[in-house]
C-alpha cells in the first residue's frame, strides 16, 4: 500500500547551538570568531567566506531562526541578515578571485578568503571553522565537520556568506546575460553549461574549473 505523503510528518533538522562558543568562552577565550565559506563548485564568481563573532551574552530567541544555510530557502536567509548585524561583535566578508583561484587552486583560494574575512573581526581568541582543518588560519581554531548544522556561529557564518555571494551573482546578470547567474549563481547547471558552449568564458569564470567540467 502506497504512503500517503501528504501526512508524513516532516521532523525540522535541530538548531545549532552554542555548546562550542560556551567551552571556549569558559576558558577565557572571548572572541570566538567562527568562518565558514560559499562557492568552492561553482564554475564562475569569486569563492566567498565570512567571519562572525557573537557575544557571549547573545539573545538566542533573538537568533531561533538561524540554520545552515542551505537548509533555508533565499528569502529565510536574507531576513537573518540584519539580525545578525544587529547583535555580533565582529562581521567580515573575504573573497578569492577566479584568477586567484586558478593561479593557486580552490583549497588555497578558500583558505585566503578566510584569511581575509577574519582580518575585519580581528583581534581573535580562537577560530571555529566549518569542515576541515585549515592550516593557514594558525593552530587557535577548532574544525568541526557539519559545523554550521550544528554551531550557531558557524552558521551565521555560513548566512552571510550565502546571501553575499549570491548577491554579486544576480548583481553580474545584468552585465553578462544569459548564463543564468541570477538563479544558478554560478554553479554548473545544464543552462550555465550550455551558455558556455553558446556565448564562451568570461573573465568572472574559473578557467581550470571550466576546463575540468568539460573533459
Amino acid at each position: 500500500m502506497a504512503r500517503d505523503k501528504s501526512r508524513v510528518t516532516r521532523i525540522p533538522p535541530p538548531a545549532p547551538t552554542l555548546d562550542q562558543e560556551r567551552a571556549l568562552w569558559s576558558q577565557g577565550l572571548e572572541r570566538v570568531a567562527a568562518v565558514d565559506e560559499v562557492g568552492r563548485g561553482a564554475l564562475a564568481g569569486c569563492v566567498v567566506a565570512a567571519a562572525v563573532i557573537l557575544p557571549q551574552t547573545v539573545d538566542l530567541e533573538g537568533l531561533s531562526g538561524i540554520r545552515d544555510s542551505k537548509q533555508l530557502s533565499r528569502a529565510q536567509r536574507e531576513a537573518q541578515i540584519p539580525l545578525i548585524q544587529q547583535v555580533a561583535l565582529g562581521l567580515g566578508i573575504g573573497a578569492a578571485t577566479p584568477q586567484e583561484i586558478d593561479r593557486i587552486n580552490i583549497r588555497r583560494a578558500t583558505a585566503l578568503a578566510m584569511a581575509r574575512a577574519l582580518r575585519w573581526v580581528a583581534p581573535i581568541d580562537h577560530i571555529l571553522v566549518d569542515g576541515l582543518w585549515v592550516p593557514e588560519l594558525g593552530e587557535a581554531q577548532t574544525a568541526i565537520v557539519k559545523g554550521d548544522a550544528q554551531c550557531l556561529s558557524i552558521a551565521a557564518a555560513s548566512i552571510v556568506a550565502k546571501v553575499t555571494r549570491d548577491g554579486w551573482m544576480r548583481r553580474l546578470e545584468g552585465r553578462f546575460p544569459g548564463y543564468g547567474w541570477n538563479t544558478n549563481v554560478g554553479y554548473g547547471t545544464p543552462q550555465h553549461r550550455q551558455a558556455l558552449q553558446d556565448l564562451g568564458i568570461t573573465r568572472h569564470h574559473r578557467r581550470s574549473f571550466v576546463h575540468l567540467a568539460e573533459t
